[in-house]
């Protein structure tokens, strides 16, 4: 059995705060709570919020599960909460302008699946799965009156992103400063012991959230607040899925192996520490490996694409996805023969297809693949941002970068 000290260390890695002052704070407190816990005779109670602003979680979010997951690992009392209703707003950390705001048949769509997702990572049988609304509905404006008298409009406008917007003349609304204070009274309302989070959520966590427990008469959580986040597809930016840089959780096998395919060499050490775990050591290593050319990138690249598959999908698809990836791009195909197909029954805009067969998630992405070559009809580039399909051109192939291809054939019952 793992011993406090080993516990700690684990579950501080990869933790950052932006000064070692409150990295060893945070260590203390964690270590005197599992100390308490250990006398009580009871498991720390721990939990990650992930808004459902989409309908599917990325690679990114799984940094913050396999945190969790070590947790359930040493025995602790797991909550992944789904923020049914924080994401009505939707959190404006590192944000410039307000978030538009989703409506609850929005939230409840996109939430339908997240758990299902998450035990991907997270153990099934030892996850409490919890929505926010639960307690966060039920709040009148008298309560809110109580909750908001803890803070100062100080605190939140020192906020980076707000005083940003405030020297650039944007606006910031009064209903973006509710979402730090309904996160912090999640933490409140289930007690918690520890909250794990990324680096967007410092302030809500070890601030507001910390703040209003003290407040409202119970120990501050232990923030655990991870370091790094995880690139996306371009190997620059935080995955995002507003910025189209994203591999979903629910991709279909092959779409995720070409994604990772497409990584940047530059990636591949982040991908390996994030994504599978390995240590710091490991991935100088493999680096160095690199460099040398004692490991050829495409090679190992391939070696992270399948374990990165299998994780989410059997080892039957991951094989597939494999061979998919092989008949397109090493057996000089370029095409697959097994297409998805989709009917079309009148000229359409080209975009508008993209958008409709989830291809794109919007007009705005499918404009910049077009502006990047970055969309094929019948293997000809796709140059005019107006260009479409007529049923005189049918059949025909659809192609969205590397890896997603769809044959356009004519409806047969005159209808979309």
């Amino acid at each position: 059995m793992a011993t406090i000290d080993d516990q700690v260390e684990v579950l501080m890695s990869g933790a950052a705060y932006g000064d070692p002052e409150t990295r060893e704070n945070m260590r203390k407190d964690l270590r005197e709570r599992l100390l308490e816990c250990e006398r009580e005779g009871r498991p720390l109670r721990v939990y990650c919020g992930y808004d459902p602003r989409t309908s599917d979680l990325h690679l990114g979010h799984t940094i913050t599960m396999r945190k969790l997951r070590q947790f359930q690992d040493f025995g602790h009392d797991v909550t992944f909460l789904v923020g049914t209703f924080t994401s009505l707003i939707g959190d404006p950390s590192d944000k410039e302008s307000a978030r538009d705001q989703l409506t609850m048949r929005n939230v409840e769509d996109n939430a339908r699946t997240y758990a299902e997702q998450a035990f991907k990572i997270l153990d099934e049988e030892r996850t409490r799965v919890r929505r926010n609304d639960e307690w966060l509905a039920t709040l009148d404006f008298a309560d809110i009156i109580r909750l908001a008298s803890h803070f100062t409009v100080q605190q939140f406008l020192v906020r980076e992103n707000f005083a940003k917007r405030i020297d650039d003349g944007k606006a910031i609304y009064l209903h973006e400063f509710f979402y730090a204070l309904m996160q912090a009274y999640d933490a409140v309302a289930q007690e918690a012991d520890v909250q794990v989070g990324g680096q967007d959520q410092l302030f809500n966590i070890l601030v507001a959230g910390r703040k209003l427990q003290t407040g409202l008469g119970q120990k501050p959580q232990i923030a655990i607040i991870m370091g790094e986040s995880l690139p996306g597809t371009d190997g620059e930016i935080k995955m995002s899925k507003s910025l189209g840089n994203h591999i979903p959780l629910l991709s279909e096998p092959w779409d995720m192996f070409g994604k990772i395919m497409s990584l940047p060499d530059k990636a591949m050490g982040v991908y390996h520490k994030l994504i599978l775990g390995w240590t710091q050591a490991q991935v100088d290593e493999l680096e160095a490996n690199l460099r040398s050319g004692k490991a050829h990138p495409n090679e190992t690249k391939m070696a992270l694409a399948r374990e990165i598959v299998s994780i989410f999908h059997s080892p039957a698809d991951t094989e597939a996805a494999l061979a998919r990836w092989n008949e397109v791009f090493r057996g000089g195909g370029g095409i697959p023969d097994d297409l998805p197909e989709a009917e079309l029954a009148a000229e359409t805009e080209i975009r508008d297809i993209l958008v409709r067969l989830k291809m794109v998630s919007s007009r705005g992405e499918a404009r910049r693949l077009i502006q990047q070559n970055g969309v094929r009809l019948n293997e000809e580039k796709v140059e005019s941002l107006q260009a479409t399909v007529t049923p005189e051109m049918l059949p025909a192939v659809l192609q969205v970068g590397k890896r997603q291809f769809v044959r356009l054939v004519k409806a047969n019952d005159g209808g979309e």
